[in-house]
């Protein structure tokens, strides 16, 4: 479960330090639907790798410019995430498009936006 954003979380998101987004998939439904927001935390792997479970916003490694909403499943050695959406039926995910690297990861998935 993606917790709500509390007072940290927006006062952080008011000095620029989580940047929204909204989701505009099916890929995380039923935890995220189509229209939701979610903060993220851009500077969360800086210093260390992702880890299994973490909710990311990811560019996508074969359309430009199209931002994803995925969950790291694993994380090889290189920092390489495979990364899957909640929703089964959906396709477009790591099974389609394969590992993503560390540098194509925005960020972490902090809270949902109110």
């Amino acid at each position: 479960m993606l917790p709500t954003s509390n007072y940290k979380e927006l006062l952080l998101w008011l000095l620029r330090l989580r940047q929204r987004f909204c989701v505009t998939g099916n890929s995380m439904f039923p935890l995220l639907e189509a229209g939701e927001e979610v903060l993220v935390d851009t500077n969360a792997y800086h210093h260390c790798l992702p880890e299994i479970g973490d909710l990311v916003i990811a560019w996508h490694p074969q359309k430009d410019n199209l931002r994803i909403i995925k969950r790291v499943v694993i994380v090889d050695e290189q920092g390489n995430c495979f990364l899957m959406g909640e929703n089964s039926l959906e396709s477009s995910d790591s099974r389609s498009f394969g590992l993503v690297s560390l540098q194509q990861i925005i960020g972490k998935v902090t809270s949902k936006f109110p």
